[in-house]
């Protein structure tokens, strides 16, 4: 029972260190590294450009100067005439139309990501099918003019023969 579990362990360390040796798992790797990179610019392009816009567009909408006209508040809380945002609950508008936005950019980048990941597999297919057809074909021209060549060199014998039979003797 110990020899199995040896072969077991083996074969599961064996069967892992294939899955990292391909290919794919390196790709995939890199896929994430760029993926989580590709997160933080949009994270900061949604956070520091878009928010404070949506937000200024929303205020101007509601004809406010202050923060009141873009969060919901559940529960208000002024200190010293101004809203205190760390002590009321509220709903903002902003955070959550910026969610949005943020979440269409990231599927948008995918998208074309992949996109273009699915082009240039079909191209490589391409490729692969225009070479085959060219082996083929390059194999069909050489195996017909090898057929012509062997028809021809029985021609081409009983041509001589022909030629030798009508041509006179030579004198000596």
């Amino acid at each position: 029972m110990a020899d199995e579990q040896k072969k077991e362990k083996k074969g599961f360390f064996k069967e892992f260190k294939e899955f990292i040796a391909r290919g794919n798992v390196l790709d995939m790797a890199v896929g994430i590294i760029i993926g989580g990179a590709f997160t933080a610019i949009v994270n900061a392009l949604c956070n520091n450009i878009l928010k404070p816009i949506i937000n200024w567009i929303l205020a101007a909408i509601f004809g406010s100067e202050s923060l009141t006209g873009i969060f919901t508040f559940l529960r208000y809380v002024e200190v010293d005439g101004v809203v205190d945002l760390t002590q009321s609950i509220y709903i903002d508008w902003g955070t959550c139309i910026n969610a949005v936005i943020n979440f269409l950019l990231t599927a948008l980048v995918l998208f074309l990501i992949i996109k273009a990941v699915m082009k240039v597999s079909k191209m490589r297919e391409d490729a692969k099918k225009a070479l085959e057809e060219a082996a083929e074909k390059r194999k069909a021209e050489k195996a017909a003019a090898q057929a012509a060549s062997e028809a021809e060199a029985p021609a081409d014998a009983a041509a001589d023969a022909k030629t030798e039979e009508a041509a006179p003797p030579e004198k000596k």
